[in-house]
């Protein structure tokens, strides 16, 4: 039997059964996803409480197939100008690529592409380069198709995994024993988040330095007080600290406009000051990351509190001062020492 997850057995299935005129029978469908028989009667069966316009029919000698509907209703249609967003918007899902989601999308832009008429392709193709997504530092996935599709098995099924990773500071992988509880998308990478059982404690891994996965049959059991979306609450973004800290923040007035348009963090309290600058104040379970994106901002931004915070800005600050307080090196030559912060 498939170790795939049900999400990613059905999704074939369900591409299967669409696609096929006459229907299919039980025993081609389990050799199409490879699995037994009786896990393509569940799947059916859940399809069925699910309302999927599942079709059967009795041919000769009892041969029994099955296939989805076309849906009793007009042929869905776009405007023009839901079509060509739509169509447009294929660029902001190129993240999905060697994920399970990918060929459909695809195909779906390739139908849209089509039922468009040459005056309205000739508009598109002028229009498109006036729409584009940076993908600075985006992680490529189309080669990580299989070890994704692990991980979704392993979290949808609750099972134990095994991930050898190797970290930015290791020299060698390393393999964990893990409870795999979900993924996060954050900054164009995905990051699995879960219960290290090694550290007794909710780690975060991120995607692309996972060189392989291996799913363990056994259960992990389910922690009642967990969730996702809270758990990551506290971050500002995806590294998760386990305290709980208040961070202020001075911006100049010449930034303090950019950090009013947007939504940073829903902790996050704005505070326009007469002269012109910015208070931000927000509410961590960790300052990590929110130190690299008050160091972004160079000498506009400065960290008010907490003092650990400011000490640990200093230090950083005070290394990249001495880079360039003394002449650029030859890249034949070894780094100095950097000084003690």
């Amino acid at each position: 039997m498939s170790e795939r997850s049900p999400l990613y057995r059905q999704w074939p299935l369900v591409q299967l059964l669409s696609a096929s005129r006459y229907g299919v029978t039980l025993r081609e469908m389990a050799d199409q996803m490879g699995v037994n028989p009786k896990t393509i009667r569940r799947d059916l069966r859940a399809f069925a409480e699910l309302g999927f316009p599942l079709d059967v029919e009795i041919g000769p000698r009892g041969r029994k197939t099955w296939r989805i509907a076309a849906p009793h209703q007009p042929p869905l249609c776009f405007t023009f100008d839901e079509a060509f967003a739509l169509y447009l918007g294929r660029q902001f899902l190129e993240p999905l690529a060697g994920t399970l989601f990918w060929q459909s999308a695809q195909s779906a832009f390739k139908k849209i592409h089509s039922l468009l008429n040459p005056s309205a392709l000739d508009y598109l193709e002028r229009l498109a380069p006036q729409v584009c997504s940076t993908r600075v530092g985006a992680s490529d996935y189309s080669k990580k198709a299989e070890l994704i599709d692990r991980l979704m098995q392993a979290i949808e099924d609750r099972r134990v995994a095994f991930l050898t990773y190797q970290s930015m500071q290791a020299t060698e992988p390393t393999t964990y024993d893990v409870h795999p509880y979900g993924l996060a998308y954050h900054r164009g990478s995905l990051y699995l988040i879960g219960h290290s059982v090694d550290h007794d404690q909710i780690r975060h891994w991120k995607v692309d330095r996972i060189e392989e996965v291996r799913v363990d049959p056994y259960p992990f059991p389910w922690p009642d007080d967990f969730d996702l979306q809270s758990h990551l609450r506290g971050s500002f973004g995806i590294y998760h600290g386990q305290g709980d800290v208040g961070v202020t923040i001075r911006f100049s007035a010449t930034v303090a406009r950019y950090v009013r348009e947007s939504r940073w963090h829903e902790s996050q309290r704005l505070t326009p000051q007469p002269d012109g600058t910015l208070l931000a104040e927000f509410r961590l379970t960790g300052t990590e990351e929110i130190k690299h994106w008050i160091l972004s901002f160079g000498r506009h931004a400065e960290a008010l509190s907490p003092p650990s915070l400011r000490q640990e800005l200093a230090g950083e600050l005070d290394a990249a001062r001495h880079h360039y307080a003394r002449p650029p090196r030859r890249p034949d030559k070894p780094s100095p020492k950097e000084p003690t912060r």
